[in-house]
């Protein structure tokens, strides 16, 4: 008997969600046959059979969230020694372990909050009530929680709807913004570019990449990665472009590799493959890492400007608002233009005001040519 644990899926990752089992109990298998799928930071990977045989039993159900190393399948080995695929995550095993992944519907353990003074009696009630006491503000002595606080929170929560565990894709982000927001010294500059002169049907996206590409070259200290263990930065030669794309599952941030080489048509191909992918869930791992710089263009949803996240190690992300007309002075008299709000938050502590401001000129100066 074999047992077949999660393999390091790279990239330092720790822990993936089980979507599908494509297999079950009593089914034989085949070397390098698709076994289960495992969603990590924010792709669906399929996860190979390391030999032929026989599944005696599986571990975790949909939904699971699995560590690096967890027992995923039992499998009696078949065969000779030709039969087996290229074997990771695989342990000889003469016991049944113990399964390591959650129970489906089971609550993940609550992390440790903040420290709380109560009773053990205030404690009890929080318990029967289903109330997490480090996220309820204490009213009696030294800010200690009483019975009616307790009361209180629970009556709050009963208003709002059951717990809804952030899984897949929204559980990423959520962990990357959490990361973003504690590593990141964030600031924003705001401006309007003038595209009253671009031609009926111009391509947004496509203007804003050739946008992006000659504001990297004329202000490189953007294309950067900021190593705030070392303190140190290092400038990009090439621009690996993050496009952000909504979907109803959550964001993503596919990598289109080296924007500044590449023809408008290559990169419209590139844009629609990406964007095919999304829509299947079938990104590469690869091709969510490695992002230099980040282009969002939320005004196609609505807004005109917005204080964007920065993602590190990247060091500055665009924002594109929504295309609107204003009035402008044109030889003392009054006209109506085009326009297009632009965001750029930067990390202060890798870029200065003068650098950022000398970027947002080079995106406008761009972007305000005909063609």
């Amino acid at each position: 008997m074999t047992s077949f644990t999660l393999p390091d899926l790279g990239e330092g990752l720790q822990e993936a969600e089980i979507v599908a089992w494509h297999v079950g109990v009593g089914d034989h298998v085949v070397a390098d046959q698709p076994l289960l799928s495992v969603e990590t930071d924010k792709a669906v990977v399929e996860i190979p059979a390391p030999r032929a045989g026989r599944i005696a039993a599986i571990h975790g159900a949909p939904g699971d969230i699995i560590k690096i190393g967890a027992v995923l399948a039992e499998i009696e080995p078949s065969g000779t020694a030709a039969d087996r695929g290229t074997v990771v995550g695989e342990i000889a095993t003469q016991q049944k372990p113990e399964p390591t992944a959650a129970p489906a519907g089971k609550a993940a353990p609550q992390a440790k909050g903040r420290a709380v003074r109560a009773s053990p009696a205030v404690r009890a009630l929080a318990g029967r009530l289903g109330v997490d006491l480090s996220m309820v503000d204490g009213s009696g002595p030294e800010g200690a929680v009483t019975s009616a606080d307790v009361e209180r929170a629970a009556a709050t929560l009963a208003g709002a709807g059951p717990l809804e565990p952030l899984r897949g894709v929204r559980r990423a982000m959520a962990r990357n913004m959490a990361r973003a927001h504690a590593e990141v010294v964030p600031a924003t500059v705001i401006d309007v570019a003038d595209i009253g002169d671009w031609p009926d049907g111009a391509d947004v996206t496509l203007r804003l990449v050739r946008a992006i590409v000659a504001a990297c070259r004329a202000e490189p200290a953007l294309n950067a990665w900021y190593l705030g263990r070392d303190e140190g930065r290092r400038l990009n030669e090439r621009i690996d472009l993050g496009i952000a794309m909504d979907t109803e599952d959550g964001l993503f941030v596919p990598v289109l590799r080296d924007v500044g080489s590449r023809t408008p048509e290559d990169l419209r191909r590139g844009l629609e493959r990406m964007k095919a992918d999304v829509r299947a869930r079938t990104v590469p791992v690869e091709e969510l890492r490695g992002a230099t710089v980040t282009l969002s263009n939320f005004g196609m949803f609505g807004g005109q400007h917005a204080a964007l996240v920065v993602l590190p190690p990247q060091v500055a992300i665009l924002g594109a608002g929504r295309v609107h007309e204003r009035v402008v002075p044109r030889a003392g008299q009054p006209v109506v233009r085009r326009a297009l709000p632009l965001s750029l938050t930067f990390d202060h502590r890798a870029v200065m005001g003068g650098e950022a401001a000398r970027f947002l000129a080079a995106v406008m100066a761009d972007l305000a040519l005909p063609e």
